[in-house]
This record gives structure tokens, sequence and C-alpha cells, in this order.
């Protein structure tokens, strides 16, 4: 079969406004925080300085500000793999050249507790948009410098507070929902520190297109140890997520992102 007019989705609407994140080149920095959540994205804002709402379409709100004389861009990837994958793709058509997720994520190991920050060293790999960039062996893995940089500026961060920092391997999921007690099991037996929905997809594409993505989170439950998030934990995580973003912005000036 012939497929002399097929797509090919490489090369479409480069140097264009991008269709879902609704950007442009040159509207938005060399890295980019991403929460999950479009309603997350101004809790990066209240640490910046010359704020614009660049873009809002679908899932993907992005907002631009300057912290310590850097530019900083944050965009919403939304819920899951896909839509991440989608994000990060078009970003870095824009020029975004260093990410970092700034996320929630379920702990999976006891001491694990809402508000504490884990650092991702890695994704297993349990989600179906990878599969269609990459043979399953391939790794999952962010960029090592970013990774130690947030480890160290969570650390500080954290000093003197009831929260505590871990590092580790991290899975992706695809169904919220789907993930049973015998899962989780198996994820705490084979010492996976945590569970969210992202950071597959993020680290996949990154590797593949040559530019850098890191994870901080912070945790909303322990899956383990049967804290849900439907606990009452609001408290801890949104200081979870302030921290975590404060982690991330600090690391994108030391590094020069």
């Amino acid at each position: 079969m012939s497929t002399a007019s097929s797509v090919d989705k490489s090369a479409v609407g480069l140097g264009e406004r991008q269709f879902h994140i609704g950007i442009a080149p040159g509207e938005v920095s060399t890295v980019a925080l991403l929460p999950g959540d479009p309603f997350r994205v101004p809790l990066v804002a209240e640490f910046l300085t010359d704020v614009k709402e660049v873009a809002h379409n679908r899932e993907h709100k992005t907002m631009t500000g300057m912290y310590k004389g850097r530019m900083i861009t944050a965009t919403s990837t939304g819920m899951g793999c896909p839509s991440t994958a989608i994000a990060v793709e078009e970003l870095i058509r824009v020029g975004v050249t260093s990410f970092i997720r700034v996320g929630s994520s379920a702990g999976l190991q006891a001491g694990v507790k809402p508000g504490d920050l884990l650092v991702s060293e890695g994704a297993l790999r349990n989600d179906g948009t990878t599969a269609a960039y990459a043979h399953h062996g391939f790794p999952a893995v962010p960029d090592l410098r970013i990774t130690l940089e947030l480890a160290e500026a969570a650390r500080e961060l954290t000093a003197g507070t009831t929260a505590s920092v871990h590092s580790g391997i991290n899975a992706s999921d695809d169904a919220f929902y789907a993930e049973t007690p015998e899962w989780i099991a198996e994820l705490n037996q084979l010492g996976v520190l945590n569970v969210e929905m992202e950071s597959a997809a993020l680290y996949v594409v990154a590797r593949l297109r040559g530019v850098r993505a890191g994870m901080i989170c912070s945790t909303s439950s322990n899956l383990f140890d049967g804290t849900s998030l439907y606990d009452g934990v609001d408290t801890a995580l949104k200081d979870g997520w302030m921290r975590s973003i404060e982690a991330a912005l600090e690391v994108a000036v030391r590094l020069e992102l």
C-alpha cells in the first residue's frame, strides 16, 4: 500500500502555533515546570514576577514569569501519559529544552507520609504511551544532574520541618482505579517508592528528543499503609506542592536551564 500521501506527524506544525497547547515559538522559556492540573499552574506563578498567561487550551494551561532573573514557563500536562507526551512534544517544538514535573504521587513504602517530597530516579513503564515510542526494555530515566540537584534543593527546603525527602524508582500507571491491592503489594515488594501517571512519557520523550527532564512530587497518600486521597490530607499535600515547585525553580536557576 502506498504511503505517499500519509501525514508525517514528526514534520507537520514545525515553527507554528501548536495545535494542543496553543503556544508559538518565542512565547516560552527554555525550561518548563509541568504540573498535571491546570489549576496548579497559578501556584507556580505565585513564586514569579512579571507573570503572563500565554495560553489555555484543553488541559494545557501555560504561564510565564521571572524567578531570580530567569524566565520560567509552567504548563499543565493533564492526567496520564498520552496528554503528557503531547504537551512535551509540542513544548519542545516551541523551544523548551528542560522539563521538571512537579506533581502529586502516592507513596508505596513504609514511612512515606503525605507532604513528603519524592524525587524520581526512574520510572517503571506500566503505561501504553511509551510502548508506542520505544522497545519495552528502553529505560525511562531522568537527567542525572537535574535529579541530584532536585534532591539537594528538597533537603534544603525541608530542613527543620516535619516533611522528609525520599529518592527512588517510581511507577507510571495508566489506570488510577485499576490499581488493586495485589498490584500495590507487588510494587512495594519490588522496592518501588511511589506511583503516579506521567513521568514515563516525560522521560522517554525527553530522551528520544535529546532534551532534559526530572521530577519532584508531593506525596498525596500512601497506598501501602492505607492512607487514601480521601482521608483529608489536603494541607500537607499543598505544602508539599509548594516546596516541590520552589525546589524545581531553584534547580532551574542553579543549572541555568
